[in-house]
Protein backbone atom coordinates (compact mmCIF):
# COMPACT_ATOMS: atom_id res chain seq x y z
CA UNK A 1 0.00 0.00 0.00
CA UNK A 2 1.38 3.82 -0.62
CA UNK A 3 2.43 5.14 2.38
CA UNK A 4 2.66 9.15 2.90
CA UNK A 5 4.84 8.90 6.59
CA UNK A 6 4.92 7.15 9.76
CA UNK A 7 5.72 9.12 12.53
CA UNK A 8 5.79 8.73 16.72
CA UNK A 9 4.13 11.36 18.19
CA UNK A 10 0.82 12.00 20.88
CA UNK A 11 -2.82 12.47 19.48
CA UNK A 12 -3.62 15.87 19.36
CA UNK A 13 -7.60 15.14 18.70
CA UNK A 14 -10.36 13.05 19.69
CA UNK A 15 -10.94 10.47 22.92
CA UNK A 16 -7.09 9.81 22.70
CA UNK A 17 -5.85 13.33 22.76
CA UNK A 18 -2.56 13.74 24.71
CA UNK A 19 -1.79 9.47 24.09
CA UNK A 20 1.27 8.85 22.40
CA UNK A 21 0.47 7.54 19.45
CA UNK A 22 2.24 5.94 16.13
CA UNK A 23 1.06 7.54 13.20
CA UNK A 24 0.53 5.72 10.07
CA UNK A 25 -0.52 8.24 7.24
CA UNK A 26 -1.44 6.83 3.63
CA UNK A 27 -1.30 8.65 0.48
CA UNK A 28 -4.14 9.64 -1.70
CA UNK A 29 -7.67 11.24 -0.33
CA UNK A 30 -10.56 11.32 -2.61
CA UNK A 31 -11.49 14.84 -1.33
CA UNK A 32 -10.47 18.49 -1.34
CA UNK A 33 -10.97 20.09 1.83
CA UNK A 34 -10.97 24.18 1.61
CA UNK A 35 -9.10 24.05 5.19
CA UNK A 36 -7.31 20.56 4.71
CA UNK A 37 -3.53 20.88 6.63
CA UNK A 38 -2.34 17.23 5.05
CA UNK A 39 -2.12 18.28 1.19
CA UNK A 40 1.10 16.84 1.09
CA UNK A 41 -0.76 13.20 1.56
CA UNK A 42 -2.52 13.46 -1.92
CA UNK A 43 -0.27 12.13 -3.90
CA UNK A 44 3.21 12.13 -2.09
CA UNK A 45 4.24 8.15 -0.58
CA UNK A 46 6.13 5.47 -1.07
CA UNK A 47 4.50 1.65 -1.75
CA UNK A 48 5.26 -0.76 1.74
CA UNK A 49 4.25 -3.94 2.32
CA UNK A 50 2.70 -4.89 5.67
CA UNK A 51 5.86 -6.61 6.91
CA UNK A 52 7.60 -3.37 6.14
CA UNK A 53 5.19 -0.94 8.32
CA UNK A 54 5.87 -3.40 10.97
CA UNK A 55 9.35 -3.24 10.71
CA UNK A 56 9.11 0.51 11.17
CA UNK A 57 6.53 0.50 14.01
CA UNK A 58 7.98 -1.53 16.25
CA UNK A 59 11.38 0.82 16.66
CA UNK A 60 8.77 2.95 18.83
CA UNK A 61 7.60 1.93 22.71
CA UNK A 62 3.75 2.81 21.79
CA UNK A 63 0.93 0.36 21.66
CA UNK A 64 -1.95 2.74 20.01
CA UNK A 65 -1.88 3.32 16.22
CA UNK A 66 -3.76 6.03 14.60
CA UNK A 67 -3.97 5.15 10.93
CA UNK A 68 -5.06 8.65 9.04
CA UNK A 69 -4.37 9.50 5.69
CA UNK A 70 -5.27 11.05 3.10
CA UNK A 71 -8.01 9.09 3.00
CA UNK A 72 -7.30 5.21 4.26
CA UNK A 73 -10.31 3.42 2.50
CA UNK A 74 -8.48 3.94 -0.37
CA UNK A 75 -6.01 1.36 0.06
CA UNK A 76 -7.05 -1.87 -1.10
CA UNK A 77 -4.86 -3.75 1.95
CA UNK A 78 -6.32 -1.48 4.47
CA UNK A 79 -8.33 -4.45 6.32
CA UNK A 80 -5.42 -6.33 5.79
CA UNK A 81 -3.08 -3.73 7.55
CA UNK A 82 -5.57 -3.90 10.45
CA UNK A 83 -6.46 -7.42 10.73
CA UNK A 84 -2.45 -7.64 11.26
CA UNK A 85 -1.91 -4.80 14.21
CA UNK A 86 -5.10 -6.46 16.08
CA UNK A 87 -3.64 -9.42 16.31
CA UNK A 88 -0.57 -8.13 17.52
CA UNK A 89 -2.22 -6.48 20.64
CA UNK A 90 -2.18 -3.03 18.95
CA UNK A 91 -5.18 -0.65 19.35
CA UNK A 92 -6.12 0.93 16.61
CA UNK A 93 -8.11 4.08 15.59
CA UNK A 94 -8.76 4.93 11.90
CA UNK A 95 -9.62 8.37 10.30
CA UNK A 96 -11.59 8.43 7.96
CA UNK A 97 -13.49 11.51 6.14
CA UNK A 98 -16.64 10.11 5.98
CA UNK A 99 -17.27 9.94 2.37
CA UNK A 100 -16.46 6.23 1.89
CA UNK A 101 -18.81 3.14 3.39
CA UNK A 102 -17.23 2.31 6.94
CA UNK A 103 -19.78 -0.97 7.40
CA UNK A 104 -16.54 -3.47 6.98
CA UNK A 105 -14.66 -2.07 9.59
CA UNK A 106 -18.24 -2.02 12.13
CA UNK A 107 -17.18 -5.43 12.99
CA UNK A 108 -14.02 -5.01 14.33
CA UNK A 109 -14.33 -4.96 18.08
CA UNK A 110 -10.68 -3.51 18.66
CA UNK A 111 -10.64 -0.41 16.12
CA UNK A 112 -12.06 2.84 17.23
CA UNK A 113 -13.64 4.93 13.94
CA UNK A 114 -12.99 8.38 14.12
CA UNK A 115 -15.37 9.37 11.45
CA UNK A 116 -15.33 13.20 9.95
CA UNK A 117 -18.80 14.55 8.86
CA UNK A 118 -17.56 17.16 6.53
CA UNK A 119 -19.75 20.73 7.02
CA UNK A 120 -20.48 23.13 4.03
CA UNK A 121 -17.08 25.95 4.64
CA UNK A 122 -15.01 22.46 3.59
CA UNK A 123 -16.57 22.78 0.26
CA UNK A 124 -17.15 18.31 0.64
CA UNK A 125 -20.41 18.16 2.43
CA UNK A 126 -22.30 17.24 -0.32
CA UNK A 127 -20.00 14.28 -0.33
CA UNK A 128 -20.90 13.19 3.04
CA UNK A 129 -22.37 9.14 3.68
CA UNK A 130 -24.59 9.96 6.32
CA UNK A 131 -25.31 6.03 6.79
CA UNK A 132 -21.84 5.73 8.22
CA UNK A 133 -23.29 7.32 11.41
CA UNK A 134 -25.55 4.52 11.90
CA UNK A 135 -22.75 2.15 11.69
CA UNK A 136 -21.06 4.12 14.00
CA UNK A 137 -20.74 2.05 18.27
CA UNK A 138 -20.34 3.49 21.44
CA UNK A 139 -16.45 3.14 21.50
CA UNK A 140 -16.37 5.12 17.94
CA UNK A 141 -16.34 9.09 17.74
CA UNK A 142 -18.15 11.43 15.46
CA UNK A 143 -15.93 14.78 14.38
CA UNK A 144 -17.19 18.15 12.93
CA UNK A 145 -14.83 20.97 12.05
CA UNK A 146 -16.79 23.89 12.29
CA UNK A 147 -15.54 27.88 10.88
CA UNK A 148 -18.45 29.39 11.17
CA UNK A 149 -22.36 29.73 12.60
CA UNK A 150 -23.40 27.81 9.28
CA UNK A 151 -21.42 24.97 9.84
CA UNK A 152 -22.45 24.72 13.66
CA UNK A 153 -26.09 24.88 12.62
CA UNK A 154 -25.51 21.94 9.91
CA UNK A 155 -23.29 19.82 12.41
CA UNK A 156 -26.58 20.22 14.95
CA UNK A 157 -29.09 19.36 12.65
CA UNK A 158 -27.17 16.10 11.59
CA UNK A 159 -26.83 15.26 15.20
CA UNK A 160 -30.35 15.56 16.03
CA UNK A 161 -31.70 13.45 12.84
CA UNK A 162 -29.05 10.83 12.91
CA UNK A 163 -28.46 10.21 16.93
CA UNK A 164 -25.05 9.06 16.99
CA UNK A 165 -24.43 6.89 19.93
CA UNK A 166 -21.02 7.80 20.21
CA UNK A 167 -18.88 10.80 21.02
CA UNK A 168 -19.05 13.87 19.06
CA UNK A 169 -16.79 16.39 18.75
CA UNK A 170 -16.94 19.84 17.56
CA UNK A 171 -13.37 21.43 16.25
CA UNK A 172 -12.86 24.65 15.50
CA UNK A 173 -10.91 25.15 11.92
CA UNK A 174 -7.39 26.08 13.11
CA UNK A 175 -6.58 29.37 13.45
CA UNK A 176 -10.30 30.32 14.14
CA UNK A 177 -10.93 31.72 17.76
CA UNK A 178 -12.63 28.43 19.83
CA UNK A 179 -14.63 31.52 22.35
CA UNK A 180 -17.52 31.55 20.18
CA UNK A 181 -18.19 27.71 19.29
CA UNK A 182 -17.25 26.96 22.84
CA UNK A 183 -19.86 29.43 23.87
CA UNK A 184 -22.70 27.81 20.81
CA UNK A 185 -21.94 25.03 22.91
CA UNK A 186 -22.83 26.08 26.10
CA UNK A 187 -25.89 28.16 25.27
CA UNK A 188 -27.43 25.16 23.36
CA UNK A 189 -26.40 22.63 26.27
CA UNK A 190 -24.97 20.20 23.23
CA UNK A 191 -23.97 16.43 23.83
CA UNK A 192 -20.79 17.75 21.98
CA UNK A 193 -17.35 18.32 23.15
CA UNK A 194 -15.35 20.45 22.20
CA UNK A 195 -12.14 19.46 20.54
CA UNK A 196 -8.90 21.35 19.89
CA UNK A 197 -5.65 20.64 17.94
CA UNK A 198 -3.39 20.03 21.19
CA UNK A 199 -0.65 19.00 19.12
CA UNK A 200 -0.87 22.27 16.72
CA UNK A 201 -1.04 24.02 20.64
CA UNK A 202 2.22 22.74 21.44
CA UNK A 203 4.07 22.84 18.19
CA UNK A 204 1.99 25.09 15.62
CA UNK A 205 0.86 24.47 12.58
CA UNK A 206 3.74 22.22 11.63
CA UNK A 207 4.55 18.96 10.22
CA UNK A 208 5.11 16.06 12.77
CA UNK A 209 7.67 13.65 11.07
Amino acid sequence: MKINEIFYSIQGEGKWTGLPNIFIRTSGCNLRCSFCDTTYAYDDGKEMSIDEISSQISKYPCKYICITGGEPLLQKEILDLIDFLIKRNYKICIETNGSMSTKKLSNKKSLMISLDIKCPSSNMHERNSFENISLLRKNDQLKFVIKDKKDYNYAKKIIDKYKPICTVFFQPVWGIDPVTLTEWIIYDGLDAQLGLQLHKIIWGDKRRR
